[in-house]
């Protein structure tokens, strides 16, 4: 909660409340929270532990599977909310995709993901991916905490983090192509033993490769993991 920097003025979109541990923190602190919970059973117990606070009006549960939901069904407005997680790793990628894409996007995402998937977002080894690309694009990502898997029971076989994605919007995009920005990451990252502009002249061809990357002074011996966001915005422009 305190990496998300929740106010009592904020509305929450809580992805698996479970119990209810972090909802009931949420609901302390003043938050509005909107709680979509798949396992029925859960729903039920909720229900009854926190009937009060759906009886106010604080707190909105939904039982359904998140990738199933869309924001503007709660009336949710783009950057009018906080997302806030712990969630299965193996729909990590997933859930980060949905949000940061959706025509109502929240205003920063909290997610308790595996911690290797956190230090690769935020590219701690200064090696980027198409991953650390996609969301720094919408958002600034950060770690904020690490967390042993010594903290769970059962403990799991990774370490987690606290990955905080702030100030999410599509500016990037307002003069650039959405779509084409992510063809052209993609094919800059379709052979990773391959230099950059091999992959670029591949789709492009290389008379246009050469242009594109010295008009931006990008080396041809440059790796697609090399190459920071803004530059690949520069590369995306200058193959209109």
């Amino acid at each position: 909660m305190e990496a998300a920097d929740i106010r009592a003025t904020d509305t929450v979109l809580e992805i698996g409340p479970g119990r209810g541990a972090l909802t009931q923190e949420l609901l302390a602190a003043g938050a509005r929270v909107i709680a979509v919970e798949k396992d029925l059973a859960l729903v039920e117990m909720l229900k009854e532990t926190l009937a009060k606070e759906i009886l106010s009006g604080q707190l909105q549960l939904i039982q359904d599977d998140i990738r199933n939901f869309d924001p503007r069904s709660c009336q949710l407005e783009a950057r009018s909310y906080v997302v806030a997680a712990n969630i299965p790793y193996y729909i990590t990628g997933e859930i980060i995709r949905q949000f940061l894409t959706a025509r109502a996007q929240p205003h920063t995402v909290a997610l308790l993901v595996q911690k290797e998937v956190a230090e690769r977002i935020i590219a701690r080894d200064k090696k980027e991916s198409i991953l650390s690309l996609s969301v720094k694009c919408y958002g600034e990502p950060s770690i904020a905490a690490k967390v042993s898997r010594g903290n769970f029971s059962p403990p799991p076989s990774v370490d987690s983090a606290i990955l905080v994605i702030k100030n999410i919007s599509r500016e990037f995009f307002t003069d650039t192509d959405e779509k084409k920005f992510f063809d052209i990451v993609r094919a800059g990252f379709s052979s990773k033993r391959k230099f950059l502009i091999g992959n670029i002249a591949k789709k492009f061809g290389r008379e246009r490769a050469e242009s594109a990357f010295a008009a931006f002074r990008l080396p041809e011996n440059a790796r697609a993991e090399d190459v920071l966001l803004q530059k690949w915005k520069c590369l995306v422009q200058s193959l209109d």
